[in-house]
């Protein structure tokens, strides 16, 4: 075990075990004159944060890393070193699936508090435990709808992540789902009217992302009001967790589609990331994925078992609402360690930094001639700016810099060249901000 926190009380109490009653005792056999009487002349006491920025610096004396500024729905988060640790145990790093709970009651308990974290988070009454990523949870989440309601008609805002439309479509494809989908506006908000003019009684589901690929806030309750008066459902996707720390949670919604990498899982070129399904009680036996809960055993003491497995291992396969619900147990462990960590007041304190240094971004982006904020909608810490240049030459000059700069929108938005997609979080100083800043205006004064 390579991390083992002790409260004061705890060490008074080892310290009794072993019959002394200071630690001083323990040195005792050391000869006084040898004891060293003073402070070790190192540096701090420094934070986790510090620590960590010290040894990168030392590090950057020997080869210098890249800044990062892409985001698009994997982000780079504070991480503490806390989470790997526990999460390198031999109880949770070779564990499968829980299928018999009196030997799995470590496991069963971390899954029931991961999704008692995701309810909190979310405002919503059930959230399983766990769906592969944010993508499929999306896909899971539409086809629920889609049982709930028995349609199969989907309206769904271009502004949700493009993958995570690619991977709806393809499950749509042979399954009879009709999926549309509707433009935003100048905000960068789905466009409102056009979707409640398209609502009527064959639409399973309306769904959004927020914050959007934009980074862009939708407006949550217009949209529910909508769904709801035509007997649709709707799925709001969320890829960028910690802006609930901060905003609104969308308890407005009827399902929930989450990715939880920003919670203590690293960006690690693509995954393993977990994905979260969070709903209203009433929906729960449509739901897929697995729900941990707490029960008692027949001497009264607190206990956790599997309560509800919808996957085609547990139950008859026409029963079954999907199969795509392997154990991500390790991933929500670390998303459960590393909200423990945070807290409530850490979360909302994380979120502010990412707003603030956000801001403090964009406005500097916006001193440089020519480049503008594209979107007037509200953000959380991505933004998109509108550049007088190919995003692709801005970004092949700022590389030789060692930095990766803005996502390029005509990729996925051909009507968005010109564009690049920003993200700023709390773990970007004000420095390599301002290097972004300067990289893009020599960039731009660069001949073509």
């Amino acid at each position: 075990m390579r991390y083992l926190p002790k409260s004061d009380s705890e060490r008074r109490e080892m310290l009794r075990a072993i019959g002394f009653d200071n630690f001083e005792k323990l040195f005792q056999a050391i000869p006084e004159a040898f004891r060293l009487k003073r402070p070790l002349a190192v540096p701090g006491p420094l934070s986790e944060m510090e620590i960590i920025e010290y040894f990168r610096g030392r590090a950057a004396e020997n080869s210098r890393g890249y800044t990062s500024f892409l985001g698009a729905g994997v982000y780079h988060h504070h991480r503490s070193v806390v989470a790997d640790a526990l999460l390198q145990r031999g109880e949770f790093l070779t564990s499968y699936t829980p299928y018999q709970a009196e030997i799995s009651q470590g496991t069963l308990q971390a899954i029931f508090e991961f999704q008692t974290l995701m309810c909190q988070l979310t405002g919503q009454e059930v959230a399983n435990a766990s769906m592969y990523d944010g993508s499929t949870a999306l896909t899971e989440a539409v086809l629920m709808a889609e049982r709930l309601t028995g349609r199969q008609r989907v309206l769904i805002a271009h502004s949700v992540h493009p993958e995570y439309r690619q991977v709806l479509n393809t499950y749509a494809k042979n399954t009879g789902l009709r999926v549309e989908e509707f433009g935003f506006s100048a905000s960068g908000q789905l466009a409102i009217d056009a979707v409640r003019k398209a609502a009527n009684d064959e639409v399973a589901a309306v769904v959004v992302q927020s914050p959007n690929f934009f980074g862009v806030l939708e407006q949550i309750p217009a949209l529910a009001e909508i769904a709801r008066g035509c007997g649709a459902l709707l799925v709001v996707g969320i890829t960028e967790a910690v802006s609930l720390g901060i905003a609104r949670p969308p308890a407005d919604a009827d399902i929930i589609a989450m990715e939880a990498q920003s919670f203590g899982l690293p960006p690690s070129y693509g995954g393993p990331y977990a994905g979260v399904i969070a709903t209203k009680e009433k929906f729960v036996r449509q739901m897929p994925g697995r729900l941990a809960g707490q029960t008692t055993d027949h001497q009264g003491r607190r206990g956790f078992c599997l309560t509800l497995a919808t996957r085609e291992q547990h139950i008859r396969r026409e029963k079954a609402t999907s199969n795509i619900c392997t154990n991500q147990a390790l991933c929500a462990l670390a998303a459960t360690i590393h909200l423990c960590l945070l807290g409530k007041q850490g979360l909302r304190e994380q979120a502010e930094q990412n707003v603030a240094k956000s801001q403090f971004a964009l406005a500097q982006l916006e001193t440089i001639a020519g480049v503008r904020r594209a979107f007037s909608g509200p953000v959380f810490n991505e933004f998109v700016m509108e550049f007088p240049r190919s995003v692709k030459m801005i970004n092949a000059q700022l590389l030789k810099n060692k930095i990766v700069g803005p996502m390029a929108l005509g990729r996925f938005y051909p009507e968005l060249t010109k564009r690049g997609l920003v993200c700023v979080t709390e773990t970007t100083t004000r420095e390599e901000i301002t290097r972004l800043v300067e990289g893009i205006d020599r960039a731009l004064k660069v001949p073509v």
